[in-house]
C-alpha cells in the first residue's frame, strides 16, 4: 500500500487517534496508523522527526497526540507548525551552534587587521566582539608576527610596499577607512614615508614602545598619582626596570608595564586582575601611555618579567637608591614575619595565622623597616618562623647599606633566641629586644634616665645591668620599673645609648606593624599573585608515631611499677595476720620486679627511635607543593614601591598640611585627584584640580613649588614633569538694590 493510498484512507475515514503509534527497530523509527505505516526514519534524524510532527498534525491528529507519540512537548510541536508556515521547511531544522557575530565585511577587516600585525583582543575589541569569536573566525589564517600578541589598540598600522604577502589593496583600504574614522581610539594611519620613532627636541632616542604620548592634552582623573613620578626619579626606578628582560614587544616597553602595575598598586588594585577597573585611556595618560596595557597583557608581560628576574635583588636596588635620595637618621630597623594566608587546594606547608590564632597552610613574608616605617628588604619562603628567616633578611640588609654602617636591629619576643641574636653579632648588626617570659630578678637598683623625642622629655627608672645568656654570652639588660614594681625587660648588645632611648625605639617597632597593617589594606601584599607551584615529595621532618607510641608504653610501663611498688606497704598496713602477710610478699616481690624490668625495657625500646622522621618515610606519596616566588616577589617589589611612594609623599606633603593625624588618608585621596595632562615636545605639564579644602590646596600648592625644582620626569621619558593646581575660582556676590520709600 502507498504513502497516498494511506493518506487517502485516513482522510476517508479518520480512524480512532490511539491508532497512532510509533515504534523503534534496528535503529529505525516507524509512525503507523494501525497497520498503514506512514513514516520511517532514523532515530537520530531529527529533521524528518519534524517533517513527521507537522504533517501528522494537518492531518488532524491533535498537537498533544502526536507529541506523546513522537517523544516531543507539546509546545515544541506548536512552534515547528509555526515554522512551517512562516520558513517553510527550512524552519523544521534551524542550523546548530551559536550564530556567527561577525558578518562578510567585519570578517574582511579582521583579516586586514590580522595581516597587519594587530593581536586579535586589538581586533575584538574594534568590533566589539569575544576575542575567542575572531580567533575561532580566523583559525586558517597565519599569524604573521609572534610576538603580535604584545600588540594594543594604539599600535599604528603601517603597510610597507613591495611586500611578498601584500594583503589585498580594498581591504586594506576598507581597515584604513575603519582605523581613521574610530577617532575615539585615535589609531592612525601614517603614509609609508612618514613610518618610524617620533622624534622632535628632546625625543630623540627616549620612546621604545609605540604606546608613548608624544603631544597633546589628556583629561585624566587619576592625574594626582602623578605626584609619586618624583619618587620614581629618585631612587632610579629607570635604571633598576632596565635591569629586567621580558619577551619583545613594540607597543608596552618593559617601563611602561612595570610603572603601570606600580601606579595600579598605589590607586588601590588589591592584583592584577583588578587593573581591568581603571580607566585605560586616562590611567594611561598619567604614565605616559595612550592607554595603559589590557589585563591579559599585562599579566602576561609581567610573568614573563618575573620569571627572569630576582625580586630581592630588585628590592636591595630599590632600598639603597631610598636611603642614598633620603638617609635614615636613624641606624634602627625592624625586622617582623608576615603570614600570608592560602586557602587552595594544594598542599601548601602550615604555619600559624597570628591574626585568626590558628595553623592553616600559607607562606611567610619577613620585611625590614627602617625607623621610619620604609620597606628597605624583605624574604618570602615556606613557614618557618623569624629565627630561621632573620639571617637572610640581614644579609640583605647589610647588602644594601655596605659593611661599616651601623645597625640595630629591633624585633619582638618572636626572635629573641640565642640563634638570632648570634646571627645578628656575625653579622657585626646591634640587636634590642624584649625578654622572654618569665622575667628574672634585677640585681641593681633602678635609676633615673632620659631621652628627646619630638622635641620632648622622656624619663623613665630603669635597673641597667650586665648578664649572662645561655648560648650567647654578656649581653645588656634594662628593667623597666614602675611605682616601683619591674613592669617589662629589654636585652640589647649596644653598650653606648642610653637606657631611655632604647626603650623608645624598641617601643617604635610598632611601626612595622603599622606598616603590615597599611600595605595589606591599599596595596594588597597579601594577595596571591600567581597559581603556579611545584609539586615534589614532603621531606620535612614530622612527629614519629612510633616514638609516640614508645611514650606511651613508657608511661604505662612506669604506672604498672608505681601500682606495684604501692601494693607493698597497702598490704603491711592493712589488717592481714602476720601469716597472711608472710604468704603475700614473695608475689608482691616478684611483681615489682616484673614491672622494674618491663620499665627498663621500655626505655631500652624508646632510645633507637627518633622523635622526627621524613613524611615520605611514613607516606611515600606524600607531597608538598612549593610556590614559585619570583612572580609574586616581582609584584611584591612593585607594591612596597608604590607604600615608599606614597611614604616619602607624604611625608613632604605633611610638612607644610601640619595634621599628623589624617594626613596619609588625605594624601590618599589626593592621589585620585582628577586634572589635565599636556604633553608637548620638551615638557609635561599636570595641572591638577583644586581641592575644596583650602588648607589642602595651600599645602598641596607648596607640595607641586617643590616637586617642581626637582626636575623629576616620567620612567622612560626625557621630559620634565611640572605641576601646578587650577586657578582658584573668585565667586563674587551681588548686594540685591533696596527699592526707595
Amino acid at each position: 500500500m502507498t504513502i497516498e493510498a494511506a493518506v487517502q484512507a485516513v482522510l476517508g475515514g479518520m480512524p480512532s487517534p490511539l491508532d497512532l503509534h510509533r515504534a523503534e527497530v534496528d535503529g529505525e523509527v516507524l509512525v503507523a496508523v494501525g497497520s498503514t505505516v506512514l513514516f520511517r526514519y532514523a532515530a537520530g534524524d531529527s529533521g524528518l522527526r519534524n517533517v513527521a510532527a507537522v504533517t501528522l498534525t494537518e492531518l488532524g491528529f491533535t498537537g498533544r497526540r502526536v507529541a506523546q507519540v513522537l517523544g516531543i512537548t507539546e509546545v515544541y510541536v506548536s512552534r515547528l507548525r509555526t515554522r512551517a508556515r512562516t520558513e517553510g521547511s527550512a524552519g523544521l531544522l534551524p542550523p546548530r551552534g551559536r550564530p556567527s557575530a561577525l558578518r562578510p565585511a567585519d570578517l574582511r577587516r579582521a583579516r586586514a587587521w590580522r595581516a597587519a600585525g594587530h593581536p586579535d583582543t586589538m581586533i575584538a575589541e574594534r568590533l566589539g566582539v569575544h576575542a575567542t569569536t575572531v580567533g575561532r573566525a580566523l583559525a586558517g589564517d597565519p599569524r604573521p608576527d609572534a610576538a603580535g600578541n604584545e600588540l594594543e589598540q594604539d599600535t599604528l598600522l603601517v603597510i610597507e610596499p613591495g611586500a611578498a604577502d601584500e594583503p589585498d589593496t580594498d581591504v586594506l583600504q576598507s581597515a584604513s577607512e575603519v582605523l581613521v574614522s574610530d577617532t575615539d581610539v585615535a589609531l592612525r594611519v601614517p603614509e609609508p614615508e612618514q613610518s618610524g620613532p617620533v622624534t622632535g627636541p628632546g625625543l630623540a632616542g627616549v620612546f621604545t614602545g609605540s604606546a608613548r604620548i608624544t603631544t597633546g592634552s589628556h583629561l585624566c582623573r587619576y592625574a594626582g598619582a602623578m605626584l609619586m613620578h618624583p619618587f620614581l626619579h629618585l631612587v632610579g626606578a629607570e635604571a633598576i626596570f632596565g635591569s629586567l628582560t621580558g619577551a619583545p614587544a613594540r607597543c608596552y616597553d618593559d617601563l611602561a608595564v612595570l610603572t603601570t602595575a606600580t601606579l595600579g598598586f598605589a590607586l588601590g588594585i588589591d592584583t592584577v586582575e583588578g587593573s581591568k577597573h581603571l580607566r585605560r585611556a586616562e590611567a594611561g595618560a598619567a604614565v605616559g601611555l595612550t592607554m595603559v596595557p589590557e589585563l591579559a597583557t599585562l599579566r602576561a608581560r609581567l610573568a614573563a618579567l618575573a620569571d627572569g628576574s630576582d625580586p630581592l635583588g630588585l628590592q636591595r636596588a630599590f632600598g639603597a637608591g631610598m636611603l642614598a635620595a633620603d638617609p635614615a637618621t636613624d641606624p634602627v630597623y625592624f625586622v617582623d614575619d608576615h603570614f600570608v594566608p592560602y586557602s587552595g587546594a594544594r598542599p601548601v606547608g602550615k604555619g600559624w595565622n597570628t591574626k585568626r590564632r590558628h595553623a592553616q597552610p600559607g607562606q611567610d613574608d619577613t620585611m625590614l623597616v627602617d625607623a621610619r616605617g620604609r620597606a628597605v628588604v624583605f624574604g618570602s619562603g615556606e613557614p618557618s618562623g623569624l629565627v630561621t628567616t632573620l639571617p637572610g633578611v640581614l644579609t640583605q640588609l647589610r647588602q644594601v647599606l655596605g659593611s661599616d654602617a651601623k645597625i640595630l636591629l629591633g624585633f619582638d619576643r618572636g626572635g629573641a633566641f640565642p640563634s638570632a641574636l648570634r646571627a645578628c653579632r656575625q653579622a657585626g648588626a646591634g640587636w634590642v629586644t624584649y625578654r622572654r617570659a618569665p622575667l628574672v630578678q634585677a640585681t641593681v637598683p633602678p635609676r633615673r634616665s632620659w631621652t628627646v623625642r619630638d622635641g620632648h622629655r622622656i624619663s623613665v627608672m630603669l635597673a641597667d645591668e650586665i648578664v649572662e645568656l645561655k648560648d650567647y654570652g654578656s649581653a645588656r639588660q634594662l628593667t623597666l620599673f614602675e611605682d616601683a614594681t619591674a613592669i617589662l625587660q629589654v636585652l640589647t648588645s649596644d653598650l653606648t645609648a642610653t637606657g631611655a632611648s632604647l626603650l623608645c625605639w624598641l617601643r617604635a617597632r610598632w611601626r612595622i606593624e603599622n606598616t603590615f597593617k597599611y600595605a595589606v589594606e591599599h596595596n594588597g601584599i597579601d594577595r596571591l599573585a600567581d597559581y603556579c607551584m611545584e609539586l615534589g615529595p614532603d621531606t620535612r621532618k614530622v612527629t614519629n608515631p612510633a616514638r609516640v607510641a614508645a611514650r606511651k608504653t613508657v608511661k604505662a610501663a612506669e604506672a604498672n611499677m608505681i601500682t606495684a611498688e604501692r601494693a607493698l606497704p597497702q598490704m603491711l598496713a592493712g589488717p592481714a595476720t602476720p601469716k597472711q602477710m608472710n604468704a603475700a610478699l614473695p608475689k608482691l616481690h616478684q611483681q615489682i620486679q616484673i614491672t622494674t624490668r618491663a620499665l627498663e625495657q621500655a626505655k631500652t625500646d624508646l632510645r633507637p627511635i627518633p622523635a622526627k622522621v621524613a613524611a615520605t618515610d611514613l607516606d611515600p606519596g606524600a607531597q608538598r607543593a612549593r610556590p614559585r616566588l619570583e612572580r609574586r616577589g616581582l609584584q611584591m617589589v612593585l607594591r612596597l614601591l608604590a607604600f615608599n611612594a606614597e611614604a616619602w609623599l607624604a611625608e613632604h606633603f605633611n610638612a607644610y598640611l601640619t595634621d599628623p593625624n589624617e594626613y596619609r588618608a588625605i594624601l590618599r585621596h589626593l592621589l585620585r585627584l582628577g586634572g589635565q595632562i599636556d604633553y608637548t615636545t620638551t615638557a609635561i605639564t599636570v595641572t591638577l584640580d583644586r581641592p575644596d579644602s583650602p588648607r589642602v590646596a595651600r599645602a598641596l600648592t607648596r607640595l607641586a613649588e617643590e616637586l617642581n625644582s626637582l626636575g623629576a620626569s616620567l620612567p622612560g621619558d626625557r621630559r620634565t614633569l611640572t605641576y601646578q593646581l587650577t586657578a582658584a575660582q573668585v565667586q563674587t556676590t551681588t548686594q540685591p538694590l533696596l527699592a526707595e520709600v
